[in-house]
């Protein structure tokens, strides 16, 4: 097995020692390099590629923001990673946009390599560079009246946190960054968030205004994406009831509050890849979705034969990188074939799976019978064939 390599950077020979004691036992499946500035980061990386990069933010010369800046330019599939001490809001905000996650210093070994291992598993998934370009992304296209709703509500005298956080639930590109940010040790919270209403209510309306306004978190649908020929209305409309129902079913089953709420936002991102690459080569994926029309085969493969990648695989890279939960990560990767998944039990994939199929037999989305779409033999192996016909009944209204 090839060692992956990642360089550490901070201008305090201390803390680079100190990471060197600390991840000494991951020497045999690392290849570590330590650099005390960000041009020389920069220099290692002319000499030879680099899986990951974790650097501090306050450093002389060139600082964290500046030198990941460099890096997502010069080398977009290298996972960036801010791990740093005490820095000023504005360099906190000029960072979101080129890093991926961030951590707090101090940061325990346990924390550091679970990062870090899991961001060189799934930069894993880049087998001949097919998906390079997500990790240069950051942000995902909105839909243009949800933006300008939330602009306008954040440029009131009185912004409303309630109505905020039901405009960005409503919106894929929206509820990923936020659930991003969230995550990280930007803004200190403690526990993993699934809920973008909740999101927004922990980071505050200040700063979720500098977040929109002054760091531009948020895009609207461009040229490429328009180009695409993706309805993003339609795939909204989609998403958002394969959310409702996935929340639906995990109540029914009574599973943990938690649980059902990382439902919701798998179900509501359970699609986003095809954001990704209609953001990123809008004209390729008009080729995917008309290839599935002309030669009437599923969506699925047509994006194969395209990309020689699906959108399912593109979503749950971006959102693994990103640093969102694991079981909406899985659910966004296995939603067309949770066989292929170990985790034999319900959970929030078998929720956004049976959603997906069932949503599309109701007409919300798509002309193949959703029920043709669901994975029998999964199903089966849980013994849950007869609960489909239970779950297909819920009501979606108020969830």
């Amino acid at each position: 097995m090839t060692k992956k390599r990642v360089v550490f950077v901070d201008d305090e020979v201390r803390v680079l020692e100190g990471l060197k004691r600390l991840l000494r036992p991951m020497r045999h499946e690392w290849e570590m390099v330590f650099a005390d500035s960000g041009k020389k980061a920069l220099a290692l990386m002319e000499e030879r590629p680099f899986d990951v990069i974790v650097t501090d933010m306050r450093m002389p010369e060139m600082d964290g923001a500046q030198l990941l800046t460099e890096v997502m330019k010069r080398y977009p599939s290298t996972v960036r990673i801010v791990l740093s001490g005490q820095a000023s809001k504005e360099a906190m905000m000029r960072s979101i946009g080129p890093s991926h996650q961030y951590l707090s210093k101090p940061c325990d070994a346990e924390t550091l390599k679970a990062i870090v291992t899991r961001a060189c598993a799934l930069r894993d998934i880049l087998t001949s560079d097919r998906l390079s370009f997500v990790a240069r992304m950051k942000n995902l296209p909105s839909l243009p009246e949800i933006y300008q709703d939330l602009l306008a509500e954040l440029k009131s005298d009185e912004p409303s946190l309630r109505l905020i956080g039901r405009l960005i639930e409503k919106d894929v590109g929206m509820t990923a960054k936020v659930l991003q940010l969230v995550n990280s040790a930007y803004f200190g919270v403690r526990r993993n968030i699934s809920n973008p209403a909740a999101a927004v209510n922990l980071l505050g309306i200040e700063n979720v205004r500098s977040l929109v306004l002054f760091a531009n978190i948020f895009s609207k649908v461009d040229a490429s994406a328009s180009a695409s020929g993706l309805s993003m209305d339609t795939m909204w409309k989609h998403s958002a009831a394969v959310g409702k129902l996935s929340h639906e079913i995990l109540k029914y089953e009574q599973l943990e509050k938690h649980v059902i709420d990382e439902a919701l936002t798998a179900g509501l991102l359970h699609d986003c890849g095809k954001l990704v690459f209609a953001a990123n080569m809008g004209k390729k994926y008009a080729e995917a979705l008309n290839l599935s029309i002309k030669e009437e085969i599923p969506l699925l493969e047509a994006e194969q034969q395209v990309f020689d990648a699906t959108h399912a695989e593109a979503g749950a890279y971006l959102l693994g990188l990103w640093g969102l939960p694991d079981s909406i990560v899985e659910a966004v990767a296995f939603h067309h074939n949770p066989s292929a998944c170990m985790n034999q039990n319900i959970n929030v994939l078998t929720a956004v799976h049976v959603a997906d199929g069932l949503t599309r037999e109701q007409g919300i989305s798509g002309s193949v019978s959703g029920l043709e779409l669901l994975d029998m033999a999964y199903l089966e192996q849980l013994n849950i064939v007869d609960r489909v016909a239970v779950w297909n009944k819920l009501d979606v209204q108020e969830a």
